[in-house]
């Protein structure tokens, strides 16, 4: 008679499902279309007003800022992406050389995986060992902390790479259409309080690409968290990423959620706005951001600095050389749409003029 226990020698460790994950997380951004199908950044809705005498020469530009008590060239984040799989070491080394050079912050992707194996750790340390000095932001999921991650284990992703601070990502969307996902939130923001308390290094709450709420941040304010990163819808779907991996898995309820929640989520526009009339905390906006305009009406919406993911991934992936020509693409666009705005440094940016219009408009005015 056949046995018909399932021979679990047979079965996938722990750590190869995460590789495999991460591995996925990489591959299916780069190599399939999971960009937003029906909705945008809102970004196209926001219109400067050109100054035809900006009375300031382009060489004198001043892009620098300051954020959480470091300077930074211009207000970029290098957002959280990848880690946990092998051929995430040049990725996130070429990202991280990027973040030294150029004086950007730089994040790396979910670190859960770190913990399970000093292979796997090294996919995160990298950015250390590449950027001695840049500005660093380790990173963990609210669904970890509500599983039940220590506040010991926690310190333990910080060390791993010597961040500057702690960013924990909040993705109940992408939880739910994962295979493997752990839709369960039930705690988080108490265990985010706790992590404020007892943790050495300032705490970032991120969304990951479907945005935050006004109610979400004013609970995340009194949490007494440090910035917010809106992480708007736009961008790439998550939602779409684990639809795909749920179609390798032959999970026919998963890729029917994945397809119907394809595009939920806030435009980034629309997030940025409520959430900068919502708090007085400083703003990460992210979420579809793929040039140097998107990056100035952001500033002027309100944000204190500006991550993409996306674009460096695709360029890091390619090469040094096409990320490092990338990045200088990035602070001419955003150099240039200063000169013709008339704003000679971000604190002119951040009080520059500009018109809603269409969609977002539209729902800012309807509350």
């Amino acid at each position: 008679m056949e046995n018909s226990v399932t021979d679990k020698s047979s079965l996938p460790s722990d750590i190869e499902v995460i590789k495999q994950r991460k591995k996925d997380g990489i591959d299916i951004p780069l190599q399939k279309n999971v960009q937003a199908k029906t909705t945008s950044n809102y970004l196209e809705y926001v219109k400067f007003i050109h100054n035809a005498l900006p009375e300031l020469n382009y060489n004198d530009i001043n892009t620098s800022t300051i954020f959480m008590k470091h300077k930074f060239s211009a207000p970029i984040i290098i957002d959280s992406m990848t880690g946990g799989t092998p051929e995430a070491i040049n990725i996130n080394g070429r990202l991280a050389e990027l973040a030294e050079k150029y004086g950007f912050a730089m994040g790396v992707g979910s670190q859960r995986a770190g913990l399970e194996s000093e292979e796997l750790a090294e996919t995160y340390s990298v950015a250390r060992k590449n950027a001695p000095t840049a500005f660093l932001v380790a990173n963990i999921g609210g669904a970890q902390l509500g599983k039940g991650l220590t506040v010991e284990s926690t310190k333990e992703i910080v060390k791993m790479i010597q961040a500057d601070a702690l960013v924990v990502h909040l993705n109940p969307l992408q939880e739910l259409i994962q295979p493997e996902g752990e839709p369960n939130y039930k705690g988080v923001l108490e265990k985010i309080s706790e992590l404020v308390k007892k943790l050495n290094v300032p705490i970032i709450v991120k969304e990951v690409g479907a945005g935050i709420s006004k109610e979400a941040a004013i609970n995340l304010e009194m949490a007494g968290v440090s910035a917010i990163n809106v992480a708007g819808a736009g961008g790439t779907s998550w939602a779409g990423v684990e639809k795909l991996r749920a179609e390798t898995a032959k999970d026919d309820l998963k890729i029917h959620l994945g397809e119907m929640f394809w595009d939920w989520g806030i435009p980034t526009a629309s997030s940025l706005i409520e959430v900068r009339k919502a708090v007085k905390l400083p703003l990460i906006a992210s979420g579809g951001l793929r040039n140097g305009l998107e990056l100035a009406k952001c500033i002027a919406l309100g944000a204190a600095m500006c991550a993409m993911a996306y674009p460096f991934l695709q360029k890091a992936a390619e090469s040094k050389e096409s990320l490092f020509r990338f990045a200088d693409i990035i602070l001419a666009e955003l150099r240039s749409t200063m000169f013709l705005i008339g704003a000679e440094n971000i604190p002119a940016l951040e009080g520059s003029r500009y018109i809603l219009t269409g969609a977002l408009a539209e729902r800012v005015n309807c509350g």
